[in-house]
């Protein structure tokens, strides 16, 4: 039976090996790492390995797949729970983390009710 390190490990290199180039392979390590010694620096300005600008380039220019980050994340998530189903008794509870979405507009299904 696999440990959560195990498994957080395969999740790590899966999305690292997503990376189209060797600089985006490096920023996005040195962005999990930020995240994994849990100092309370501001990223990105607190990494020691790549400079603040590097980052926000990754982040807010660089060519990567949103969408295969997502699917990968997903896939491996899914895995996790069928791995562990609860008992027949046990109720399953799941957070879905929607900070990510892009809040803008109108939802139409929350328009008005006579529409």
């Amino acid at each position: 039976m696999e440990t959560i390190l195990q498994h957080a490990q395969g999740l790590v290199y899966a999305l690292l090996h997503l990376m189209p180039s060797p600089y985006q392979h490096a920023s996005l390590s040195s962005l999990l790492g930020l995240f994994l010694e849990a100092q309370g620096h501001p990223v990105p300005q607190g990494c020691q390995t790549k400079s603040a600008s590097a980052l926000s380039r990754f982040l807010n220019h660089s060519e990567w797949s949103t969408r295969s980050v997502l699917r990968t994340t997903r896939h491996q998530v899914l895995q996790q729970m069928r791995a562990h189903l609860p008992g027949s008794g046990s109720p399953l509870k799941v957070l879905i983390d929607l900070t990510t979405l892009e809040k803008c507009g109108k939802f139409r299904h929350l328009g008005d009710p006579t529409e």
